[in-house]
C-alpha cells in the first residue's frame, strides 16, 4: 500500500481512503492480503484492462491537439496581467509581432497591483482560464520611444498612445 501511494504521490492514509472508495463503488475488496503483501482479486484482474482502456481514452479526450496552429486563423483574446514596467517595455513590440503573425488575436493588458488574479479573469468569455507565470522581475523600465515621436515633442504615455499598437 505504501509503495502504491508513493507511486501516485499520495500519503498512505489517502491511498487507503481511495481504496475504500473503490471497494465501495465496485462491491469487491479488489486487493486482499497474501502473506506480507496484497494481491488483486479475480474481479480486480477483470477490471484492469477495462480501466487501462478508460484511462487511455480519457487522456486522448483531454490531451490538447498536436497539430500546427494556424496563426492567421487564430481568433482569441489573451489577457496579460503585468506590471506597468513590463507593459511599457514589451507592449509595443509584442503587439506588433502578434498583429503581423496573428491578425485576429487581441491582447488585453490588465494591471497587476497585487497578487490577486481577479483582474486577469474578469470578463473572461471562456469557461476555463490558464494562468502561467512567465518570469518574475523587480526591475523598473522606462519606455524607449522611436526618434520621430521624440522629435515631435510628445513624450510618455501620450506619445505611446498615438502609436499603432495602442
Amino acid at each position: 500500500m505504501t509503495g502504491a501511494a508513493r507511486k501516485l504521490g499520495l500519503s498512505a492514509s489517502a491511498m487507503s481512503r481511495t481504496l475504500t472508495r473503490l471497494r465501495n463503488a465496485t462491491g469487491d475488496p479488489l486487493l486482499v492480503r497474501a502473506g506480507r503483501g496484497l494481491v488483486p482479486t479475480p474481479r480486480a484482474i477483470e477490471l484492469r484492462d477495462v480501466v487501462h482502456a478508460l484511462v487511455r481514452d480519457v487522456r486522448m479526450v483531454l490531451k490538447p491537439p498536436t497539430g500546427e496552429i494556424n496563426m492567421a486563423e487564430l481568433d482569441r483574446v489573451f489577457t496579460i496581467r503585468a506590471s506597468e514596467g513590463f507593459v511599457e517595455m514589451f507592449c509595443g513590440p509584442l503587439v506588433a509581432d502578434i498583429a503581423s503573425a496573428a491578425p485576429r488575436v487581441r491582447l488585453r493588458f490588465a494591471p497587476k497591483p497585487d497578487k490577486n488574479a481577479e483582474a486577469a479573469t474578469r470578463g473572461a468569455d471562456r469557461p476555463r482560464n490558464r494562468r502561467t507565470r512567465c518570469f518574475r522581475t523587480r526591475n523598473a523600465h522606462a519606455p524607449h520611444l522611436p526618434r520621430p515621436v521624440r522629435r515631435s515633442g510628445e513624450n510618455g504615455a501620450s506619445a505611446a498612445l498615438g502609436r499603432d499598437h495602442a
